[in-house]
């Protein structure tokens, strides 16, 4: 089946349409219209080279805010606090961690000079979101992602200090499930969020739950 070239019409074609990896279309741009219209509709970018490409996996890595685990030697490390948290206070820095840090087994970042653009700008909307881990004044771990409904979408996340990264995403999911937030889109899998209790839910149950989630 040949991959869907986006214009610039602002639409996607069905996610059922994507491959088995979830690919579902290239192309098109980041403006705001079209990638609130992507996430409503459970898709994301990722950046390959200089193409932007838009994905839709099956099954999708979620995380149910009641079902955050949170381990004894994290429990410790948040009663001490070691770290202090914040919401959207060093949004920009968070974005450019991710950006100049690479995820593990990687060499280099997907996110662009436009992208880092992109989502600036929906912060300054009020549609990104940042949370930061702090120690000693200085910003040691973080993550951001889009918010919209009762939906949190997890973008990308980074640590420069061990447990950083995930004392600030443990935080910001008790933060949110006191906003009643819902679900949390963690797009792929990976063995680090699936510890904190992030599962795979089918595609269709996904988009579902969207639809019930975001007005």
């Amino acid at each position: 089946m040949p991959l869907f070239a986006l214009d610039n019409d602002l639409n996607f074609p069905p996610v059922e349409l994507a491959e088995p990896d979830g690919l579902l279309a290239f192309g098109g741009d980041l403006s705001t219209e079209r990638l609130l219209l992507a996430y409503r509709n459970g898709i994301f970018p990722w950046y390959e080279n200089e193409d932007i490409l838009w994905w839709c996996p099956d099954p999708r890595f979620v995380l149910i805010p009641d079902e955050l685990k949170i381990s004894k030697s994290m429990q410790q490390l948040i009663k001490k606090p070691a770290f202090s948290f914040s919401v959207n206070r060093d949004f920009e820095g968070v974005i450019n961690n991710c950006k100049t840090i690479p995820r593990r087994g990687q060499y280099s970042t997907w996110i662009t000079d436009e992208v880092k653009k992109a989502y600036t700008n929906l912060f300054r909307l009020g549609y990104a979101y940042s949370a930061e881990a702090w120690l000693d004044g200085e910003l040691a771990g973080g993550l951001y992602g889009i918010r919209m409904g009762r939906v949190f979408f997890g973008e990308s996340m980074f640590s420069r200090e061990s447990n950083a990264s995930k004392f600030a995403f443990i935080k910001f999911v008790q933060h949110l499930k006191e906003e009643k937030v819902e679900l949390i889109d963690c797009q792929v899998y990976t063995s680090h969020l699936e510890s904190l209790g992030a599962k795979m839910i089918p595609r269709a149950a996904f988009v579902k739950k969207l639809k019930q989630l975001i007005p």
